[in-house]
């Protein structure tokens, strides 16, 4: 009887101890999620490319002021443009070294900073980042570019972000770069001991977001992604099915570059030009 005393106080403990855990993660998920780079960060901009810009400041439908960076194509027969929409970590000076492949394809490129990273206002939310996107899409729309002149480009969590504007929009193509088909499906893989389904405030449904775009999806992925599964990238490339493309890197979740080599420059530009 004392021994199953013992292993039932034990096991009160580990119940109990669990529980915490989880009531702290469903308090403390939001910096489980977003990893902003505040104030004046990394001081780099395009100029460090060799790439002139404009220093932009947008303005939200819900009042927040957003940092962005317009970067014109270096050509003089402008393709259309860019709206590349980063990850969970970091700021937009992070992603500089993406800008001389786009523009030398011929895109002009928007940058911006979601609420709470860099010099924007507010803190980040999934609703928030949803409507920041959307803030940069009406730049680009006041400025004269069609649905069809905008090519929508994800990386990490901001494929899924991206995905639901693409959902919205319908741009001329779509590029998830290391992203997951949902956060919640990416939880429950990472700490499949924890709930997450259950007490999860978010959704970052990039795979919903695909089914219900309608263009071309070109989804860039390492097989050595050890944060997001390369799992995650074949079944969003079979929900895209005839519309889409896989393209493989290699290379951890941080450090795989889609324009690594110049076989991946070329695949993207190639999957560009035949785009809609």
């Amino acid at each position: 009887m004392a021994a199953l005393n013992s292993l039932l106080r034990i096991l009160a403990i580990g119940v109990a101890a669990w529980a915490i855990v989880v009531i702290w993660v469903w308090l403390t998920q939001d910096r489980l999620v977003y990893f902003p780079q505040v104030g004046r960060g990394n001081p780099a901009t395009p100029v460090a490319a060799g790439l002139r810009f404009e220093d932009l400041r947008l303005k939200t439908e819900d009042g927040e002021t957003l940092a962005a960076w317009w970067v014109p194509a270096n050509t003089d027969k402008a393709r259309g443009a860019v709206l590349l929409l980063h990850g969970n970590a970091g700021s937009i000076a992070d992603r500089i070294m993406y800008l001389p492949h786009f523009t030398a394809m011929g895109y002009g490129v928007l940058l911006l900073d979601y609420r709470g990273y860099g010099q924007s206002s507010g803190a980040p939310s999934e609703a928030g980042t949803y409507a920041d996107a959307r803030a940069a899409w009406r730049w680009l729309h006041e400025r004269g570019l069609a649905a069809a002149d905008i090519v929508l480009v994800g990386e990490s969590l901001g494929g899924a972000v991206a995905a639901e504007l693409a959902a919205r929009m319908q741009p001329r193509a779509l590029l998830l770069l290391s992203t997951f088909t949902s956060v919640n499906d990416l939880g429950s893989e990472l700490y499949p001991w924890l709930p997450v389904r259950w007490i999860s405030r978010f959704r970052y449904d990039t795979l919903q977001g695909v089914k219900d775009y309608r263009g071309p999806v070109l989804v860039v992925h390492s097989r050595d992604d050890e944060i997001v599964p390369f799992t995650h990238a074949q079944r969003l490339h079979a929900a895209a099915d005839a519309r889409g493309r896989l393209l493989e890197m290699r290379g951890g979740h941080n450090d795989a570059f889609v324009f690594g080599t110049a076989e991946r420059v070329a695949a993207v530009a190639e999957f560009l030009r035949a785009g809609r």
